[in-house]
């Protein structure tokens, strides 16, 4: 027995019909690639279809908050602040260190995992689905499997890469990064996103519906894709670009993609992952690039990785100087604090190499010469 068909999975979603045409395409195309698929294994390939329908009926949730409280609609989401960038380049803990910031509004993993009923100011800290959270992470990331918790912090009040909104609607990078999925991401690539930007933005205002802050605060890499839709539906967003050397962000993403996909795959091709990633982040960056030559007049704040892990209060003075948030007394202890309470292995070592995907660091230098180029100041 075959797949189910998308408008199967979708009428099983309960969605309506503007949400329905606006995520068929991506899902159409996540399906045909998931029947393309080879390598993955049986578990593999239901863990991808329980993660189909699971961003499905994460989005009919919030489409049916909002059809029964219309002022949802009405939540104003001001100068979004976004944070850009190659993975693991400090991007998340840039996030988490102004996350930290009672003023500043992030989403946190629990309440994009399970977003409805919206979350409340005065029962946020308790709610149990926190809980709930952490207990799935607590039976879950374990075995091989934990070696994830190393390299990305994952917890219920850990802020959330919004990708997982984008995700929702499939016009998201997400489905590529666990499953591979390569004709997926040609189809991602060339498409047009704004709708996954509108489902992006229904998710804040769901969010913050009754739990507002000043500002919000976003991350997740494949915004480089696809900033003229993030501009298009947020065109008073704020860009943050950290920078790392190139050549440590591909050993260090090539590691935590195969420790991600171990589940899905019976085997991985470490120098086919290698020259598989290698190339989908320097698109990204290519595309922003292009972006961002065409389009002097919006600033980007631009900051060193380096600069970033040796003084992350003055990075986020920074940050907030470039978005016009008042950085306060208040602000500037909870970024320390949050520093403290964080070190880097925290949940052990992240070991990786570059050899071990194939790869050399001419051949990343090659491939990142317009990169390195252009921002050669920071790496």
């Amino acid at each position: 027995m075959g797949d189910p068909k998308p408008q199967v999975l979708i009428e099983e979603a309960g969605l309506d019909a503007d949400m329905a045409a606006g995520v068929l395409p991506g899902l159409t195309a996540a399906m045909d690639a998931l029947a393309q698929e080879s390598g993955l294994s049986q578990t593999g390939r239901e863990r991808a279809l329980a993660q189909f329908r699971d961003n499905l009926a994460r989005l009919s949730a919030i489409a049916a908050d909002r059809k029964a409280h219309p002022d949802i609609a009405d939540v104003v989401i001001e100068r979004p602040v976004f944070i850009l960038g190659l993975p693991r380049c400090g991007t998340s803990i840039l996030h988490a260190l102004i996350g930290a910031d009672p003023q500043i509004r992030t989403p946190l993993q629990w309440e994009v995992a399970a977003p409805s009923p919206p979350p409340e100011a005065a029962t946020f800290d308790t709610d149990p689905r926190a809980d709930g959270f952490d207990a799935y992470v607590r039976e879950n990331f374990t075995g091989a499997w934990a070696d994830v918790l190393k390299a990305h912090p994952i917890g219920a009040r850990i802020p959330q890469e919004c990708g997982m909104m984008l995700e929702t609607a499939f016009q998201g990078i997400n489905p590529t990064m666990l499953f591979r999925l390569p004709a997926y991401y040609d189809w991602y690539r060339k498409a047009d996103t704004r709708f996954g930007y509108r489902v992006h933005k229904m998710w804040l205002q769901h969010l913050a519906w009754k739990n507002p802050r000043k500002r919000w605060v976003l991350k997740v890499q494949e915004h480089a894709h696809h900033l003229p839709e993030l501009l298009d539906i947020y065109p008073d967003a704020v860009l943050v670009q950290p920078h790392r050397d190139p050549v440590t962000v591909m050993a260090s993403i090539s590691r935590l993609i195969e420790v991600i996909r171990c589940v899905a795959f019976d085997r991985i091709d470490r120098n086919e992952l290698g020259q598989e990633l290698l190339h989908l982040w320097h698109d990204g960056q290519a595309a922003a690039l292009s972006w961002r030559q065409s389009n002097p007049q919006m600033q980007v704040l631009d900051l060193a990785f380096r600069d970033l892990i040796s003084d992350p209060v003055a990075a986020v003075r920074k940050v907030y100087e470039h978005a016009d948030i008042a950085f306060s007394q208040e602000t500037e202890q909870a970024v320390a604090r949050w520093w403290r309470e964080h070190p880097s292995d925290k949940h052990g070592q992240h070991r990786y190499e570059l050899a071990d995907y194939g790869l050399t660091r001419e051949q990343v230098e090659s491939v990142y010469a317009d990169y390195i180029s252009t921002y050669e100041a920071y790496l």
